[in-house]
């Protein structure tokens, strides 16, 4: 039986005027015993900022900074900057966050040779409307839900809305040569390889939708995916395969409810699935999960391996950073397996 064990909020809001209303989603790094959060911080105004935290082993806070780590700095982030991923390539960190400007969502990244200085780089998501898109999609064989996303965010926000791109990062290591990015074309996560960043234009993606659906990492096929599934930590090299945890969206007329969840990619080819949970990894259960500034969410977004402990750090009900942990051996067992139950225990 596969045990994740949750540990609580580890951080909380405060006083600060960039953080009052919420922190959540973030992008996590491990360097020898120490955790670097890079979180998303709402203020009193709604705007997010990022915000940084260290912990000292998996959980213990040891340093929270007082003021943001990065904020606005262009007009197509002037409603914020959200909930960043990082990795490291080589020699240089890699941070990419949603830059919204109240209407749209699209990604940028910024680049660090330290962990303290980053220097944003631009955008890199497609900035092409849902409706070019559509007539792109029509020429991959892609299901009826891509086209209930397109006139969703078109009714929304505005018919000319751009392609909602979330939940974009790299995989912590070049395969065959080529950066390999997820990124979420609503319902599916998709897998894309460049050479350069210098590739990441609208000509780049055009062609990257006419054939979409031969991108497609994964696709929703569980109770608990009834909406849609969406990246969520950046993969973790083992000798079985890249672990990959995700997020799941269960719709239900009372509303959404977000699931951690993962699978089981394989090394030279991470578009095979090896494996997958056919049940949730974890499920918004405990009060704080259930209940803050969107209620019952659990939104991995970072992990650190301690020996063979599995730290799994989400947002909380996107309102805390809670963290639980699992014995990736164990996780590894069930998936390929296909064992179905877990157990959920508290600390």
């Amino acid at each position: 039986m596969l045990k994740v064990h949750k540990h609580g909020i580890i951080l909380r809001p405060t006083k600060l005027k960039f953080e009052t209303n919420a922190v959540l989603n973030p992008a996590v790094y491990k360097e020898g015993n120490n955790v670097h959060l890079y979180y998303r911080a709402i203020g009193g105004n709604n705007t997010s900022n990022i915000g940084y935290a260290k912990l000292t082993g998996p959980l213990k806070v040891t340093q929270r900074w007082e003021k943001p780590f990065m904020g606005i700095d262009y007009e197509y982030e002037k409603k914020g900057v959200e909930d960043p991923r990082i990795v490291k390539l080589g020699k240089t960190f890699y941070m990419t966050y949603v830059a919204h400007d109240g209407k749209n969502a699209i990604t940028a990244y910024a680049t660090s040779k330290d962990l303290l200085h980053f220097k944003k780089q631009g955008i890199i998501s497609p900035k092409i409307s849902y409706r070019k898109a559509e007539k792109l999609f029509r020429q991959s064989r892609l299901k009826d839900a891509y086209y209930f996303f397109s006139s969703y965010y078109q009714d929304q926000v505005g018919e000319d809305v751009l392609l909602w791109e979330k939940d974009i990062f790299l995989f912590p290591k070049k395969i065959h040569g080529k950066y390999a990015l997820v990124h979420r074309i609503l319902p599916d996560i998709q897998l894309v390889y460049f050479k350069s960043f210098k590739e990441l234009n609208n000509e780049f993606w055009k062609k990257e939708m006419t054939h979409l659906s031969k991108d497609v990492l994964l696709e929703g096929s569980h109770w608990y995916e009834t909406r849609n599934i969406g990246g969520g930590c950046p993969p973790i090299e083992t000798k079985q395969g890249w672990v990959f945890i995700f997020h799941s969206v269960e719709e239900i007329n009372q509303g959404r409810v977000y699931h951690a969840s993962a699978a089981l990619l394989d090394k030279k080819d991470p578009r095979k699935v090896i494996a997958r949970l056919h049940e949730p990894l974890f499920s918004p259960e405990e009060k704080w999960e259930r209940q803050g500034f969107v209620n019952n969410v659990v939104f991995p977004t970072g992990t650190a391996l301690f020996g063979k402990k599995l730290y799994i750090y989400y947002g909380a009900a996107d309102k805390y950073i809670a963290a639980a942990s699992v014995d990736i051996d164990d996780l590894i067992y069930t998936m390929k397996t296909n064992l179905h139950h877990h157990a959920y225990e508290n600390r």
